[in-house]
């Protein structure tokens, strides 16, 4: 049976993403209050979770910021009063992703379902119909700097360009389950797109890549670094026209470091289990933010909104495509700052920066305090450009001991790793931090999370 795609639809909603890509400001704000209303109404209707916090009252009179943060944890304990159809019941729905021949099987003949990591706890399952579906493929084939305009409406699937996305494969997560639905839908496109898991032994990676010779090479922001160093120490050997990123948070440093390594331009994205398609950079590099078909609402740590210019503690996402789970002010726990400054390049879409998905703060002895907070992104920035150590990950295995790991091997490994240790330790005292035991191993990646990804940074656990 063919994955759920709706001809019609797409073809409107495609005709609707090009518009508003150059309407006005006011223009895009009134689509997004359009749809709101249309998402508010369909929850009540549809969803007993919905039905009992939007009360009696009028959806359309409902102001955002007065329904309640909602957090996966707390959903997926009412998942089946969550979603508006009776018929998915989350045990179903776990068994279905737990057989993997099921990825990009449509579920009752009319679902595209994934899950997320778990990262932050239970894995959360994410239901879409064509109508969300519809939406995302608009997006990803309309709005990515990398297509050509007169190849997105003429090839939107890509069908003319060997791709490899390296990523994680063996699950039913968003990126896979979307690739082998299109794949399923265009035979075209299922010859041309190739995907590879990157939990086997890089060698046999690189001898794979070495043989499909892609065009596109699509994965994590740490895992196209390391094949980028694959290619510089010339074990890889590839003619890469681009590289796409998302999932992870692409540094600076690290965009540079897999543009000289493979010789081309670097695409980053933005996207969500929630919402596959939150952002995707313009021709100036820049991330716009895809605010015709959600809601964004970066806020401090009380909840309060965040005024452009200054970073979020979290960010709040409303998904004004999927009325089947309705997601609505749901707490992603992203990082993010929105610009105050319109693009040069003339798009009304707003511009944000992602410090993407959080790692761990760790709270370490003090000096002068018992507990020093030390932030994920500040550790990644020392080590980044004070050791030039990308591939890593610290963890936290008591009070005052941090093991330092990379699965590099060899003498740069064990020199990259003495220059972190020294960096590390250093910015740790000037934060005010009591001398700490730093442990370091090459030749040992970091541990995994289910979907593959390498949290960077992992406090102690009680």
């Amino acid at each position: 049976m063919l994955p759920p795609f709706d001809p019609w639809f797409t073809g409107t909603v495609a005709a609707d993403v090009w518009s508003a890509s150059r309407d006005s400001a006011e223009a895009l704000a009134a689509r997004q209050a359009r749809r709101l209303r249309q998402l508010l109404a369909a929850a009540a209707e549809g969803s007993p979770l919905y039905r009992r916090i939007l009360g009696t009252a009028d959806p359309a009179s409902i102001p955002l910021s007065a329904l309640p943060v909602a957090r996966k944890a707390t959903l997926m304990q009412h998942f089946d009063d969550w979603v508006a159809d009776p018929a998915l019941r989350l045990d179903e729905l776990r068994r279905f992703t737990a057989d993997r021949s099921n990825i990009a099987e449509p579920y009752l003949g009319r679902y595209m379902v994934w899950e997320s990591s778990g990262s932050s706890g239970e894995p959360g399952v994410f239901v879409q119909d064509a109508a969300a579906m519809a939406v995302y493929d608009a997006l990803e084939g309309l709005r990515r700097p990398a297509i050509p305009a007169w190849h997105a409406w003429a090839d939107p699937w890509l069908t003319g360009q060997r791709i490899a996305f390296v990523g994680a494969i063996g699950g039913h997560f968003a990126s896979i389950v979307s690739i082998e639905r299109v794949r399923r839908l265009n035979p075209s496109f299922a010859h041309n797109v190739h995907c590879l898991s990157f939990l086997q032994p890089i060698d046999q990676l690189v001898a794979e890549l070495r043989a499909l010779q892609p065009d596109v090479l699509a994965s994590y922001p740490t895992e196209a670094l390391l094949l980028a160093q694959e290619q510089r120490e010339g074990r890889l050997d590839l003619h890469l026209q681009q590289v796409w990123t998302g999932g992870e948070t692409l540094t600076p440093a690290m965009r540079h470091g897999i543009g000289r390594g493979f010789g081309c331009q670097v695409h980053n994205s933005y996207g969500a289990s929630e919402f596959l398609a939150l952002a995707s950079e313009c021709g100036h590099g820049r991330m716009h933010l895809n605010t015709d078909w959600f809601i964004l609402e970066p806020v401090d740590g009380r909840g309060h909104p965040v005024p452009a210019g200054r970073p979020s503690a979290t960010t709040l996402l409303t998904n004004l495509a999927n009325h089947v789970q309705p997601v609505i002010r749901y707490d992603l726990g992203d990082r993010v700052t929105l610009a105050a400054e319109p693009c040069a390049c003339g798009s009304p879409l707003p511009l944000v920066e992602v410090q993407g998905r959080r790692d761990d703060t760790l709270h370490l002895p003090g000096i002068r305090r018992r507990h020093v907070p030390v932030p994920p992104l500040a550790i990644s920035t020392v080590l980044e450009d004070e050791a030039g150590l990308f591939d890593f990950q610290l963890r936290q295995q008591g009070p005052s001991d941090l093991l330092l790991c990379t699965g590099q091997r060899g003498g740069d490994a064990s020199r990259r790793l003495r220059r972190a240790r020294e960096a590390l330790a250093g910015f740790l005292a000037t934060q005010g931090v009591a001398p700490m035991h730093i442990h370091c191993r090459s030749g040992e990646p970091g541990r995994r999370g289910r979907s593959g990804k390498i949290p960077r940074v992992i406090a102690a656990r009680e």
